[in-house]
């Protein structure tokens, strides 16, 4: 689903020049579960955001399914971006003027989904995370908790085939950590592929295999035995 061949991304303004990703190199098979880890500034989140559709690499490149996307327009990446792929943040990113449906239904607005089957589709995505009880309230009204289950939701509400989570539970206690952790799992577990930022070994654990990056570079990769990833801590 996802290759990169000495990716590099350069940030410059007019007195500095940061080198974020320093020929990366990924393999990133449909259906995996795949953790990203390594120090702060090693170029975890400039990964996830070229790998997102969202930035576009300085040299080298990036074929999703098969495709070179390299040196694609923001209009093509926008369009390749829906239904395609999901987002999770830390910060949660909802709108604080919409509703849980209304932030949830976003999406497949952008798909001009008809209405009866949006419908279906954010009720689906709703009991999933366990948030119909909270379908008309809004961000702030809301537990961390719920609100990044409320993120989970508006990125399974299109059915797509990649999720890229950054840090999903760095902004929440342990016990939702492990909620929206488990909600993941579930979602690979029915055929998604995850691709995961985070600082936390024991999310880490979630997944099948990680990567580790530093100055931009992947060092290392490790796997994580399928029945363990399944079930940490077990």
């Amino acid at each position: 689903m996802i290759k990169t061949e000495n990716l590099k991304k350069v940030y410059r303004t007019d007195e500095v020049e940061t080198l974020a990703l320093n020929g990366a190199s990924i393999d990133i098979a449909s259906g995996e579960f795949v953790s990203v880890m390594g120090p702060s500034g090693c170029g975890k989140s400039t990964l996830l955001n070229v790998l997102g559709l969202l930035d576009t690499p300085s040299d080298g490149a990036y074929l999703f399914h098969g495709t070179d996307v390299s040196d694609r327009s923001e209009r093509q990446r926008a369009s390749l971006r829906k239904g395609n792929i999901g987002f999770v943040f830390q910060s949660f990113n909802l709108i604080d003027e919409l509703t849980v449906y209304e932030n949830v239904e976003l999406p497949l607005l952008y798909l001009n989904t008809p209405s009866g089957e949006r419908r279906e589709r954010v009720e689906a995505a709703l009991d999933r995370v366990q948030m119909t009880h909270r379908r008309g309230h809004f961000p702030q009204q809301l537990s961390g908790g719920q609100q990044q289950r409320v993120a989970v939701a508006r990125a399974v509400v299109a059915d797509p085939k990649l999720i890229l989570a950054d840090e999903p539970t760095g902004n929440l206690d342990s016990t939702n950590g492990r909620q929206v952790m488990n909600l993941l799992a579930e979602l690979n577990e029915a055929g998604t592929t995850i691709v995961m930022v985070t600082h936390s070994p024991a999310d880490a654990e979630y997944s099948a295999r990680t990567i580790h990056l530093f100055d931009g570079k992947v060092v290392s990769e490790n796997f994580i035995e399928q029945e363990y990833a399944a079930h940490p801590g077990a």
